[in-house]
């Protein structure tokens, strides 16, 4: 009779215990993901903060005599570009190659604005006004804000895509439609934020190839 007691607790306890521990599985999954999605969102709000940031430092250089009209043009088109590229801003992607899209997109940005940079170096007169200046401090913070960013919210899918590989959690993946998250792929030479340098008097920064990806889970 006890036997028979002791069996029957056991089969009680032992769903009582998996429950438990699928629903503090669950919970985990979806406090995990909540917060890549929050990573994702900070990262779209610099990235467009950047994007609102250059129809004002368009117009300054516009503004100095004889500038260079293709670098302009080259700047407003890769801006628009950035556009085009249809991403949710407050749900970490999970297809690799939409991301990879929008990277090379913002790339394409960073490598327009690294050269309308090196140009305006010839004309001291425009690095001397105080709305150049402005956009200088403006956009030095916004690209070492990328970068910021960017590092949190790999760091949050390596968090989120670790749990989803790891037992027993990965028993709920199909369950309840977890999915990873696509990584940022680091590039060489952007472990550093681009040097957006608009000091009066400073030598020409160079201006950034595009690079080969690296591995998705290095720091961008």
């Amino acid at each position: 009779m006890k036997t028979f007691l002791k069996i029957a607790v056991l089969l009680a306890v032992i769903p009582l215990l998996l429950g438990l521990t699928s629903c503090s599985s669950y919970n985990r999954l979806v406090t995990l993901e909540q917060n890549a999605n929050k990573k994702w969102a900070d990262v779209q709000s610099v990235y467009q903060r950047r994007a609102d940031l250059i129809p004002n430092l368009v117009n300054t250089v516009a503004g100095a005599a004889n500038f260079e009209k293709s670098t302009l043009t080259e700047v407003t088109n890769a801006r628009a570009s950035v556009g085009r590229v249809q991403i949710d801003p407050n749900k970490a992607p999970t297809d690799p190659a939409q991301l990879q899209q929008f990277q090379q997109a913002q790339g394409q940005l960073s490598n327009a604005l690294s050269r309308l940079l090196v140009v305006s170096e010839n004309y001291p007169q425009l690095r001397a006004t105080e709305a150049f200046q402005n956009l200088q401090a403006q956009l030095e913070g916004t690209e070492n804000r990328i970068s910021v960013e960017r590092n949190n919210y790999n760091a949050a899918v390596q968090d989120l895509n670790t749990a989803l590989q790891t037992f027993p959690t990965n028993l709920l993946n199909k369950m309840f439609g977890f999915q990873p998250k696509a990584f940022f792929q680091a590039q060489p030479g952007t472990e550093r934020a681009p040097a957006v340098n608009f000091n009066f008097g400073a030598s020409p920064a160079p201006a950034v190839s595009p690079a080969p990806p690296a591995s998705a889970t290095a720091t961008p």
